[in-house]
């Protein structure tokens, strides 16, 4: 029966051809609006890398002069050269990393392909398993080549169909990165975490990702450019071992525990680092630490833009608004057939009966806005990436959300046709064929 009820929806479509197009439109633009917001909050609300985020910590120290403390109580954002050192080479974590952005010149090999600018980071070989980094040729940099910095580099898939050719093996290569020589020795496959949890701070969070990872020693050494935020509180003195023995904080740094449970002690070694350092004439504010996980991390850089919150609300409340005239148009077009529901109560059709055939008759409706709403926040989203470049990687619709653009579609109809089909069912048989 139900079959029969959807062939009798999609004939009934033609009836009323304008109130069935009103209904359709006004039903595809709310779900538009709402889907549209709901797509991009999505992708910056979302736990980008949920079977670990409670176990990877962002840790912070203050470092900085007393006096002058933020207001806030919360100590800098990143650490100072001295002090991610001090942690990274202590390896108190089962896995941990540095991480710096950098950037640099590359020289292709090919004629065809001038040099260009572009980002990498500095970091620890434990970055990769720590972050899930895919591998697609080769591997990172081992231990022994992480302390002693060695001339090598991991690349991106992008950039070695860049500089290769795509497809073409990278393994052994050797590329100018600024005018030094270093040797590939992996390449990544694609790996683009959006927001880009792992660099809050001084990045991006939903632009293009980094195109080469070298070992964070080999960066200190040969003094690469820093692509980021770099806090000073006092002037350091001069020259690049200057920069690295002050106090500036440029440097960021994660860890990864076995278990959420081991926070405590992780962060009980943290208040005894500082307190030695304190016997060394550093760190001389009050102890101050900070040990987060990726989703308070994110909360705390206000990774979820309060305006796209705002928006959603919005678009939720349009489309609360079209549904209200999606109930009126359905009241329209059913109060126009009580001659049709007379007869076939007069023929025996329960009310239970009259109501499942209107209600899907409204799912029809919705099914059809749905594929309308679907094109509309396509569109909508493309206008995004047009114009709004800096989150045009969370404009991207995946099967989920095309899968909750029709659930919603549908329920906003089936919704919007309760009043109307229960206003269906009360029509009396024998008044409608009195008066026919």
């Amino acid at each position: 029966m139900f079959l029969y009820y959807l062939k009798l929806g999609a004939v009934n479509l033609k009836r009323n051809p304008v109130i069935t197009a009103l209904m359709v439109v006004t039903l595809a633009v709310g779900v538009a609006a709402a889907m549209t917001t709901l797509t991009i909050l999505r992708g910056m609300s979302g736990d980008p890398i949920p079977h670990k985020s409670d176990r990877l910590f962002y840790v912070q120290i203050d470092s900085g002069p007393t006096g002058r403390e933020s207001p806030t109580g919360e100590p800098d954002s990143q650490l100072s050269y001295t002090d991610t050192m001090n942690l990274w080479r202590a390896a108190k974590a089962p896995r941990q990393t540095p991480l710096m952005g950098t950037a640099g010149t590359l020289s292709p090999d090919r004629k065809d392909l001038p040099p260009f600018i572009t980002t990498g980071l500095g970091v620890g070989t434990d970055f990769f398993t720590m972050f899930d980094v895919p591998m697609l040729e080769g591997q990172p940099w081992t231990k022994a080549q992480d302390q002693a910095g060695a001339d090598v580099v991991v690349i991106t898939k992008r950039l070695r169909d860049r500089l290769f050719g795509e497809g073409i093996p990278a393994l052994g290569k050797r590329i100018m990165l600024s005018q030094r020589e270093l040797t590939e020795i992996g390449v990544t496959d694609t790996w683009n975490p959006l927001p880009k949890f792992y660099r809050l701070v001084g990045s991006n969070r939903y632009g293009s990702h980094e195109d080469y990872f070298l070992p964070i020693e080999y960066a200190v050494r040969v003094e690469a450019g820093i692509e980021g935020q770099v806090n000073c509180s006092g002037r350091p003195e001069p020259g690049y071992q200057g920069f690295l023995k002050s106090e500036c904080t440029w440097l960021q740094y994660w860890v990864e525990l076995d278990a959420a449970g081991d926070r405590a002690a992780y962060f009980d070694y943290l208040s005894a680092y500082v307190s030695e350092q304190k016997k060394l004439d550093r760190l001389p504010r009050a102890v101050n630490n900070r040990l987060r996980n990726v989703t308070e991390w994110m909360e705390r850089q206000g990774v979820i833009d309060d305006d796209t919150i705002v928006a959603t609300w919005l678009a939720f409340g349009f489309l609360g608004v079209c549904l209200v005239n999606t109930i009126g148009l359905l009241l329209a077009k059913f109060s126009a057939r009580p001659g049709e529901i007379g007869v076939r109560r007069a023929l025996g059709a329960s009310r239970r009966e009259i109501f499942q055939q209107f209600l899907t008759e409204a799912g029809v409706v919705g099914l059809v806005g749905a594929g309308f709403g679907i094109a509309l926040t396509l569109g909508a989203l493309a206008y995004v990436r047009q114009y709004a470049r800096g989150i045009a990687m969370l404009t991207e619709m995946d099967w989920v959300m095309l899968a909750v653009t029709v659930l919603v579609s549908l329920l906003a109809a089936l919704l919007a046709g309760l009043l109307p089909t229960w206003r269906a069912c009360q029509v009396l048989p024998a008044a409608q064929l009195k008066s026919q």
